[in-house]
């Protein structure tokens, strides 16, 4: 549709699309993020392919889906991307009913699914979290406990083609120190609109 990304800019809310390597605190950090009394967000919940982790709830952290279901709602979704042999994907329509009502939207997705979106939605921010250094990231990786030496070492691989290809990103922000990170990426989100409106905003 030739005029889908001027349909998105119509609506009063933005986009705000977070993307990170395993391991950089992306989601911690937007957790924190969403919790904020002075902000106005609303986290999108992905689909995916991928089983559910220990103590992640479906529709909570994500819409776990089988392949077959996946395929089946692709076209309505705002992006897809590949990730760790898995699917991932973002539907459209709770997205933009958020936005809608006026509300910042943040999408916690990789890379390559942050250029889609961009693409349909140009006035989309794009925020990259990266750890202080590689030996940080590996370290947090390995302090996890959750994977093999095989897949920390994909997942280092896959760290450094993202940091590469997140050049194009509006805002890199180093988690380096949580709390400090959290605070500069709200005030960097209340000069994009995302902050609480006052009566006097009308």
């Amino acid at each position: 549709m030739s005029n889908e990304g001027g349909e998105w800019q119509a609506l009063p809310g933005r986009l705000i699309v977070v993307s990170g390597p395993s391991g950089s605190g992306k989601s911690t950090l937007v957790r924190h993020l969403v919790k904020r009394p002075d902000l106005r967000l609303r986290l999108s919940v992905s689909v995916t392919t991928r089983r559910p982790r220990p103590g992640e709830e479906p529709n909570r952290d994500y819409i776990f889906l089988s392949p077959k279901q996946f395929a089946t709602i692709r076209d309505e979704l705002l992006e897809s991307a590949q990730v760790h042999d898995y699917y991932y994907g973002t539907p459209a329509e709770p997205v933009r009913l958020a936005m809608a009502e006026g509300l910042c939207v943040i999408l916690v997705i990789d890379v390559q699914g942050g250029f889609q979106v961009r693409e349909k939605v140009p006035g989309v921010l794009l925020v990259f979290v990266q750890p202080p250094s590689m030996e940080v990231l590996e370290s947090r990786l390995r302090a996890r406990q959750t994977d093999d030496e095989t897949t920390i070492e994909r997942r280092l691989q896959n760290a450094r083609r993202e940091i590469e290809m997140a050049a194009g990103y509006d805002v890199h922000v180093i988690n380096d120190e949580l709390e400090r990170a959290v605070d500069g990426l709200a005030e960097i989100l209340k000069q994009s609109g995302c902050g609480m409106r006052t009566n006097h905003d009308r």
